[in-house]
């Protein structure tokens, strides 16, 4: 007896992400009918349609990865979504998700929003760490779970649409403010005599160990205690930011990725906060 063929679903926008995760989904055996907006390499073994009124009537599951929100708007303005489960694989606001959630609805689809925690390389490779946040309607989650799953771990993070897209910008957030501390780090050092290469472990190192500082502003942001635990304080280190901005200057650097944050600190140690850790930076930020 052959097995049962595995259930089949629709993929809109053949950019680097939406190739990889059709690549994904037919090497786990669903069979996929993809469109794109311009003529593009089709994935070995995808059904490509001749529009997207067609590719999405050829299945119930319907993947959306295209440029932005309005690029999605535009694709699905004239198809009738009755019957079908969306989800919206493109980057957009959370505001975005929670309109678009409504505006399928409207059309007689159900909504899932996603947000990929993931490169293109990364999709459909096991123990990549790639994985996807996706919110919106409960009942389509629970019946596509194991065809969401091939591309990367799935993560469901609840009903509101705009939560899968605030959990990926705010993780996206802590991201940039890695890569700008290492970008200002290289920058010091690049007029010496020292190997980038061999510093790189460094500075990985020195940030993962780092991390773990989340979990103690996490804690502090839920008791209102902002001097709980603290063992370097604000005002400690606005000292040690005035050493920082003279390195830089004896080391032709700017300071101009550190400068807003170094800003925020000291106005929270000027505003009383100097026992604290950077914790109420979280609150000037949020005025």
């Amino acid at each position: 007896m052959s097995a049962p063929q595995k259930q089949a679903l629709t993929v809109l926008g053949l950019g680097d992400m939406g190739s990889a995760l059709t690549r994904s989904w037919l090497a786990a055996g669903h069979p996929v009918t993809v469109w794109n907006r311009r003529p593009r390499p089709v994935p070995d073994g995808a059904e490509p349609a001749a529009t997207a009124a067609q590719a999405v009537a050829a299945n119930t599951l319907v993947v959306i990865c295209l440029l932005d929100d309005a690029s999605v708007r535009e694709t699905l303005a004239d198809i009738d979504l009755t019957g079908h489960d969306v989800v919206n694989l493109t980057s957009s606001t959370p505001a975005e998700a929670r309109a678009l959630a409504g505006w399928i609805g409207e059309r007689g689809g159900r909504f899932l929003d996603g947000g990929i925690m993931a490169v293109p390389s990364m999709i459909g490779t096991p123990e990549s760490g790639a994985y996807v946040f996706y919110s919106g309607s409960r009942a389509a989650h629970d019946a596509h779970a194991e065809v969401l799953a091939a591309p990367a771990e799935v993560t469901y993070v609840g009903e509101d649409p705009g939560y899968a897209a605030l959990y990926d910008m705010a993780l996206l957030s802590a991201m940039w403010g890695m890569f700008a501390g290492a970008a200002h780090a290289f920058a010091l050092i690049g007029r010496e005599d020292i190997s980038p290469v061999e510093f790189a472990p460094l500075i990985v190192g020195y940030q993962r160990a780092m991390a773990g500082y989340a979990y103690g502003t996490a804690s502090q942001l839920a008791s209102g205690d902002y001097a709980e635990g603290v063992e370097s304080n604000l005002t400690m280190m606005s000292t040690t930011n005035d050493t920082l901005r003279r390195t830089a200057a004896e080391q032709g650097v700017s300071i101009e990725l550190l400068a807003p944050f170094m800003a925020l600190m000291e106005r929270r140690v000027a505003e009383g906060g100097g026992r604290e850790s950077t914790t109420g930076v979280v609150d000037l930020l949020r005025a």
